[in-house]
This record gives C-alpha cells, structure tokens and sequence, in this order.
C-alpha cells in the first residue's frame, strides 16, 4: 500500500479566534519552518510494494541530505532534482524488510527539518522464479517462439504478462500467448524477417503473481534470427526439401511415418526443430525397440518426430514410407541437413492423414493468428 503525507508544514496559516479583527487577515505563527515535506511512503507503512520508488519532495526549501537505509545498515541508491527539491530511489527494495530513512531539509527561512522514519515492504509468501529462451547472444531460426517458463503456477497472469516487453530491429509485432499455467511464449504473425535483432525484458521482480507468491528475478535475453530457412516435408512424395530464403536448396530422398497408420504417420502441421544431436538414443517399447542409436538427429515435435540419418531403411529412401513418424535419410544427407539446421528453424509437414492437436511442444505455429492472440491474458 502506498500512502502519501504531508509530513511537516510550515508557514501554516492559523486563525487568531478573535471575530473582532477588523482586518480579517490571519497572522502566520513565525516560530514554524515554512519547509513543506512530503514523505513517500509514510512513517509506519506496512507492505510497500519493492518497485514502488521512495521519494521526497520539498516545497519552499531545499534536501539538504537524505538516507535511506536497509536493516543490514547498507544505502539505497538515490538521485537528487538539481534544484535539491526531491529525491527518489534508484533501485529495488528488498522483500520483507524495514527501512530507515533520515535526513535534513531546510527552508528557505533558514530554519532546518529532520527527516525520521520507517517503513516495511511486503513479504511474499513465496518466490517464483523464470527462466527464458532464447539466451543472450543466440541466432535461432525465423520460426523460434520467445518462451517464458515458471517454477510455479501463475494466477495472475495478466500482471505477468504486462512486465514482458520485446522489441526487434525489424518493428515487428507479435503477442504473447499462455500454453500453461507455468509457460508463457510470444510470437508475431508470420515467421520473424531473417537477421532481425531481438531484445527480451521481463521485469518480474516485485510483480505480484497471486496467491501469495512474487517474482523473484528480472530476465533479460538479446537474440538474433538468423537466416530464413524452412523444411517441406509432403509424405506422398518421399522427399525433404529445404528452401532458404525462399529459394529451394536441397531436395533429400527420404522416408516418412507409415502412410495408413494415424499412430505412426508423420503428422501434417508447422513444426520447429527444438534440439539437434549428432547421435540419439530411440526408444520405443511399445513397438518392440530399444536403445537404437542413429546420427544426426533433428527434433522437430515432442510428439517424437524427427529428422535423421536410418542408413538401415536405404532400400525405403525415396521409395516408400515405413518408419514411425520420423523423417529418415541417408547418411550423407542427414548430415549435410543436420549441419544446415538452427533451432527454432520451422518444419512444414503436408500430405499426412493425420492432424496432431495443437498440445505438443513446440505447437506455437499450429494456432491461427486469431487463436494465438486469444490465448494472451490481456484482453
């Protein structure tokens, strides 16, 4: 709660009592200070918020000093008006803590006022703490959503949202969306221009989550997308081509999830490839394997799909489409994609009998620009 008092006034004009003066003009009582204070938060305040500043403001007279201390005796940065007629902080408080202030003003009288006080700022039943993709100095591809994740459940999440600022060289704008109670991630409409220059701030600290818990830390991230390249995959076809910026780059042979099974068939939808490693271990019980080990392996959905070098399907390549949901290629090709691929690049899958529902991470780019925006807590 922020409060706002006039502390101590001078130059007050006081009424003599005496209906009997003629000229009707109140005396000021000269054995005032006419230094008019006002202190922000009050002495005595109970749960200041820690981002709202402190501050000092001075009529007819001049700070000639302030102090405001944590309980750990440490100064609160501080910036002085030129005209030494305020004064507010420079930096966040601390969570549940009391602070000390004190200080001298004088008036332009001459005459000095101490300045005494304290005040508690509010103690968070709890603290939760973000974490956000991409990290400094990252090139993903023109597809990579901005993910904000939680240690904890957000209830409001409107007030989260409103503490998350992006800015881009290209002036592009997106809007942030809520795929869980835990994960925030903003996209723009259409894939980000290529080389564009992203900066994230998520000033969080101090922001009231609900239900008692707080922010815990600001985040902050500057990312660049990197060139614009996309993968087409269309099962019908047994082939995977890459275009980069437009312009068709590679065209592999390759073979697809099983063209009549819903279960196994490589789903249709914009994906983004979220992780690569040269070698991965597949396990799939249900289908009878275990620890098989394949190069060059490109994540493109949590639903399991990949793309990969199975020089053991070579005699399928190009030809027909047997695996289990995963783009397989040859060695060689698998490898020269692997090499070409960022994070964040996205993954067009047509020609499937299968449509996956929008819940498999990433599955940013399989809402419609209308669904996306009404997934945001600002409305």
């Amino acid at each position: 709660m922020k409060r706002t008092l006039v502390a101590l006034v001078a130059g007050l004009t006081l009424l003599t009592g005496c209906s009997s003066v003629e000229t009707g003009t109140p005396k000021a009582d000269s054995s005032l200070p006419s230094a008019k204070v006002t202190l922000s938060p009050v002495d005595g305040t109970k749960d200041v918020q820690v981002t709202t500043p402190v501050q000092v403001t001075v009529v007819d007279g001049k700070i000639e000093s302030v102090a405001l201390k944590s309980p750990e005796g440490a100064d609160v940065k501080g910036t002085l008006t030129e005209d030494k007629s305020g004064w507010t902080t420079a930096e966040p408080l601390g969570y549940g803590k009391t602070y000390s202030y004190a200080g001298k003003v004088v008036g332009s009288d001459g005459k000095p006022v101490e300045l005494k006080g304290s005040f508690t700022t509010v103690a968070p039943g709890s603290q939760t703490r973000a974490t956000l993709w991409p990290s400094d100095n990252q090139t993903v591809g023109v597809a990579a959503p901005i993910m904000v994740k939680f240690e904890a459940k957000v209830v409001d999440k409107a007030a989260v949202e409103k503490a998350l600022k992006v800015t881009n060289s290209a002036n592009v704008q997106g809007s942030w969306a809520w795929l869980t109670d835990q994960e925030v991630h903003y996209r723009p409409e259409k894939y980000w221009p290529a080389n564009t220059t992203v900066k994230v701030e998520a000033k969080l600290y101090g922001v009231n989550y609900g239900g008692g818990a707080f922010g815990k830390a600001d985040v902050t991230s500057d990312f660049t997308i990197g060139r614009n390249q996309v993968v087409k995959i269309d099962n019908p076809t047994h082939r995977l081509k890459v275009f980069r910026d437009g312009q068709q780059v590679a065209d592999y042979p390759a073979s697809f999830g099983k063209d009549a099974d819903p279960e196994l068939t490589t789903p249709n939808g914009t994906f983004v490839v979220m992780a690569k490693n040269d070698t991965f271990s597949f396990d799939n019980p249900r289908y009878g394997y275990t620890n098989v080990v394949k190069k060059w392996a490109v994540r493109f959905s949590n639903h399991g799909e990949f793309i990969h070098e199975n020089n053991d399907n070579a005699a399928n390549i190009g030809t027909n489409n047997t695996s289990h949901g995963c783009a397989n290629l040859l060695e060689a090709d698998a490898k020269a994609y692997y090499d070409s691929a960022l994070v964040g690049d996205p993954v067009e899958v047509t020609g499937s009998i299968t449509t996956l529902p929008p819940q498999f991470d990433w599955y940013d780019w399989q809402l419609t620009w209308d669904q996306w925006k009404s997934k945001s807590a600002i409305k």
